[in-house]
């Protein structure tokens, strides 16, 4: 069987990290006179693409966005992504893990979890400026490394994800109380670590000392989709993510996904999508 390419983060040998790994560059250094093109893989760490100029192609989970000026991305570690961007781009890409930041403090950490769960926005130019701001002042510490720039790059992350959930909320979820919407990404970030461990909604229950009335308030309210549900759609997201990344059999997706019975993968997987596993993978072949 074989996984789903996972990229590392690394850093040039020069620069020893004391506690996690963060990386800045400039796109127009990466690119330099060339289009850029990754295939379909996913990262152990978070990813911020700002695009201030240019135009490409970017699919996260199969959901497929256009680069323009003004975007930003921002993939939470193990989404799925491939990116085409054309010669003469201009923006930043930072990239960090967990270990570099990970706020223990509840409302910086509510802030990181409610900013990665967008994965990508359309600014307007002046809130654009003011996060691209943020950005070359993060690449001006990462690259000068005076003493404490990793603070420094900490605390700009903090105002990088203030500025950024501040853009573009969804009306239904912005309108939601605050301790419900905290609750509903508690529960999105659970299944995105345990669903393939973990498919029933009482299992859930368990972790966040919820009754099943009380998740299934916070869902339906929040986003009008019951536990259930959402459950589901993390798995079928999961499935296409090793049906589409990898060469794997069937019957290897399935065991993959804790799944010993493979007929019944398959019908779960065709009763959610209208396809066979198969025939998804050879529809999707074709574009």
């Amino acid at each position: 069987m074989k996984n789903i390419p996972v990229r590392q983060l690394t850093l040039p040998a020069k620069i020893q990290p004391a506690a996690g790994r963060f990386k800045i560059r400039r796109v127009e250094d990466i690119m330099g006179q060339n289009d850029l093109a990754h295939n379909l893989h996913r990262h152990s760490f978070f990813f911020i693409l700002a695009i201030r100029e240019g135009y490409g192609q970017h699919e996260i989970d199969f959901t497929p966005y256009e680069v323009s000026a003004n975007s930003v991305f921002f993939l939470r570690p193990g989404q799925v992504h491939q990116l085409q961007l054309k010669a003469g781009s201009k923006g930043y890409l930072l990239e960090f893990d967990h270990e570099f930041y990970s706020p223990k403090e509840q409302t910086s950490a509510q802030r990181l979890r409610r900013a990665s769960n967008k994965n990508h926005c359309i600014l307007e130019t002046s809130r654009f400026n003011k996060i691209y701001h943020t950005l070359a002042y993060m690449f001006e510490e990462f690259t000068g490394r005076e003493p404490g720039y990793n603070e420094v790059i900490q605390s700009n992350l903090d105002i990088f994800c203030i500025e950024y959930i501040r853009q573009g909320s969804s009306a239904v979820v912005a309108a939601a109380h605050t301790y419900t919407q905290e609750r509903l990404e508690e529960f999105l970030e659970l299944l995105q670590k345990h669903v393939i461990t973990n498919k029933q909604v009482a299992d859930y229950l368990d972790l966040m000392h919820l009754s099943a009335y009380q998740l299934n308030d916070i869902t339906k309210s929040s986003i009008g989709k019951t536990p259930s549900e959402l459950i589901n759609e993390q798995i079928i997201l999961e499935a296409k993510r090793h049906l589409l990344a990898t060469s794997n059999q069937i019957k290897d997706v399935a065991e993959i996904l804790g799944y010993e019975d493979v007929s019944y993968f398959i019908r779960f997987f065709k009763k959610h999508t209208g396809y066979s596993p198969y025939a998804f993978r050879r529809q999707a072949s074709k574009f």
